[in-house]
């Protein structure tokens, strides 16, 4: 009998899946970067909309 180890299976599934009728989108894996990019937008847009 074989088993998987729960690591074989993380680096098998997508980390994202969008499917939306003929449009599929899959992200195996999201850079560090673009994590980093929409952490600072964010908070530089919570900050201009609390300052309004």
């Amino acid at each position: 009998m074989t088993t998987t180890r729960r690591e074989d299976i993380n680096k098998q599934l997508p980390h994202f899946e969008l499917r939306c009728g003929g449009l599929h989108l899959t992200v195996q894996r999201i850079p560090g970067w673009l994590v980093v990019l929409i952490t600072t937008a964010g908070g530089a847009a919570g900050t201009w909309w609390a300052q309004r």
